[in-house]
């Protein structure tokens, strides 16, 4: 697809906010959803094992539960951005805010491990709508200097909401004596645990009441005045508002509602463009990140850490997730995208391959020997260091704004969704894969990583600095 924007005139490329403070809000309140997307994800690691203890099943059954939510993640992806387009922004956010309150308690008081399975689908379709619509929303909102550091909001409030629920499954825990079933409130420590994403749940909906709806969709439907009301606390009145509408249409004339069909062409079913934000997507999750923060504590205890050791590294990995995010915050706008992708994949071939020769040893007595034990913790660090400094964050912000305005919401939807579909396939497989052989499926995922270095240099373009109308 050819591009034919021009570059702003309305001094948008430069603007600044009078009140960045205010902007910061917009964007932290939208990346809410991004809190509950990780707390949700990591929520679960801290109930694995009493899952598999109350209802007695195998690792692949245990698999399909863990990763059932990861379906409803994709469904909600790929239909958010439709939702979006005729709603609004807000409106989504407030729809997922009510699925993962609704989620939340079913999940705390299931009947039988169907009905869980079944809350988990509906708090994953909320996650779906949400790893969408904050991206998409923060990409519209800030302005573009400072398009990077607000979009890795998103990534932040993944990792923040991975390390609080790891934090709150180790009190419950010791709450309940070390016991993941042990007794809490009336419930079992790991039904706690799930219901307490109540709280930030309830959050969200009432964040989502406090901040502005998109000016992009406002100007979609007509709404001009008050979308140059927006721009202006956004981007600052120094900004030609007129002008910025005028940009803003120009590049929406075509857009007739971004859809399914708008993705077709190129010879390969989708356009070009959308499959790079699959690519981004697809080796985000190949790498196995989410293995680390669904089935850490199961991890260690498999080579012979003990149970309220293994949380507690779950939660040094969490910290250092949040290291690493902020790193990426610090200098995504300032060194670009690309290079952050390609340092990130350098360093996780490193702390990958690394875990895949200590987890190649044989258990002496049920444990790894000393050596390895220590090589596979501290290479488990660093690759999660490098994966939050690079992919954690570029994929996000990228898809919030690689894609033409006729066909954002639509193709960040379709990547969203690739991107669900690839945590489900390496989230469902581990367990079994684990059993099979621990050290070649690290072998797997440090091909991906490594893989993942030519695909950057190859297809992905900077977009570092672009308006948004510039895309294309």
């Amino acid at each position: 697809m050819t591009s034919t924007a021009q570059a702003p005139q309305s001094g948008a490329r430069t603007a600044h906010p009078d009140h960045l403070g205010h902007v910061i809000f917009i964007a932290a309140a939208a990346a809410m959803g991004g809190f509950l997307f990780g707390y949700d994800s990591s929520v679960i690691n801290g109930a694995v094992e009493a899952i598999r203890d109350r209802y007695d099943v195998g690792s692949a059954a245990l698999a399909q539960v863990i990763a059932i939510a990861l379906i409803g993640c994709a469904v909600g992806a790929a239909t958010a951005g439709r939702i979006a387009d005729r709603i609004g922004r807000i409106r989504c956010m407030q729809i997922a805010a009510a699925l993962f309150t609704v989620s939340a308690v079913g999940s705390a008081v299931p009947f039988a491990l169907w009905d869980l399975a079944f809350w988990r689908v509906v708090g994953g379709f909320a996650i779906g709508m949400a790893s969408v619509i904050g991206p998409a929303y923060i990409a519209e909102v800030a302005p573009p200097a400072y398009r990077g550091r607000l979009g890795s909001f998103q990534q932040a409030a993944i990792v923040i909401g991975i390390a609080v629920s790891q934090l709150v499954n180790w009190g419950l825990l010791n709450a309940a004596g070390g016991d993941q079933r042990g007794k809490l409130m009336g419930l079992e420590a790991w039904q706690v645990m799930l219901g307490v994403m109540v709280v930030p749940a309830v959050l969200y909906g009432l964040l989502s009441f406090a901040i502005p709806e998109s000016p992009r969709f406002l100007i979609s439907v007509g709404k001009h005045e008050r979308a140059r009301e927006i721009l202006a606390e956004v981007e600052g009145k120094d900004v030609d508002l007129n002008a910025r509408v005028a940009e803003i249409e120009g590049a929406m004339q075509s857009e007739h509602k971004s859809s399914f069909k708008d993705l077709l062409g190129g010879g390969f079913f989708f356009k070009p463009i959308v499959w790079i934000g699959i690519g981004l997507s697809v080796f985000q999750q190949f790498v196995g990140i989410n293995v680390a923060f669904y089935y850490s504590a199961t991890l260690w205890q498999s080579v012979g850490v003990d149970p309220a050791d293994s949380f507690f590294y779950s939660f040094t990995t969490s910290i250092i997730n949040i290291v690493g995010t902020v790193i990426a915050m610090i200098f995504v706008d300032r060194i670009g995208r690309r290079p952050l992708a390609i340092i990130g994949s350098v360093g996780m071939v490193v702390g990958l391959a690394l875990e895949a020769w200590a987890f190649s040893h044989h258990l002496v007595d049920g444990k790894l020997p000393a050596t390895q034990g220590w090589i596979a913790l501290i290479a488990a660090h660093v690759f999660v260091l490098f994966f939050a400094l690079s992919w954690g964050v570029v994929v996000w912000v990228m898809l919030g704004e690689m894609f033409p305005n006729r066909i954002r919401a639509a193709a960040l939807g379709v990547a969203a969704a690739a991107q669900w579909i690839a945590n489900w396939a390496i989230t469902a497989s581990f367990p079994s894969l684990a059993d099979w052989n621990l050290s070649v499926t690290y072998v797997i995922y440090t091909a991906f990583a490594a893989l993942s270095i030519p695909f950057v240099l190859k297809f992905v373009k900077e977009t570092k600095g672009k308006a948004l109308e510039e895309m294309g």
